[in-house]
């Protein structure tokens, strides 16, 4: 059974699912295998020790211990951020990442956000086809990432109590 944890950035199994995450994408942008030294560089690049406390969450899908993919929030006012989503590929297909997307919006309507939003690159039709098929649509770019070619936003309605 796969269960969705909030980990903490510094935990064990974030800095292993975080680090596949950083091999799966950077392999994708130089179109060969990344290095140990390229992914290094692309965790200090993109760091994410603020996914905790009021500033974010960092969410991992967990089955008997392994972590087969994350999700991480910034939360920005009423508006928050998707970043660090990936599932391990051979899990990819099961439904893991479309529970790891509804975890984050439920942990962005108990803080009362109110717009969801991310970017990404179309070179990972995967995820786009993901997002879309949540409810996301593309918006004009809100960023100036250099590696991002395609942005995301979702307005999230207000939780049912």
């Amino acid at each position: 059974m796969i269960k969705i944890e909030t980990v903490a950035p510094d935990a064990a199994i974030a800095a292993k699912i975080v680090r596949d995450y950083m091999v799966d994408v950077a392999s994708r942008w130089y179109r060969r295998p990344a290095t140990n030294e390229e992914v290094d560089q692309a965790l200090r690049d993109e760091p994410y020790e603020d996914l905790q406390g009021l500033t974010g969450v960092l969410l991992v899908a967990v089955e008997g211990g392994r972590p087969l993919g994350c999700a991480g929030v910034r939360f920005l006012g009423n508006v928050a951020e998707l970043t660090k989503v990936f599932t391990l590929p051979s899990y990819r297909g099961r439904g893991v990442g479309s529970q790891l997307l509804r975890a984050v919006e439920q942990a962005c309507r108990e803080r009362a956000v109110g717009t969801l939003r991310l970017d990404t690159r179309a070179a990972l039709a995967e995820a786009c086809a993901m997002y879309e098929r949540n409810g996301f649509e593309r918006v004009d770019a809100f960023s100036d990432e250099p590696y991002s070619d395609r942005w995301y936003s979702k307005t999230l309605e207000a939780s049912v109590q």
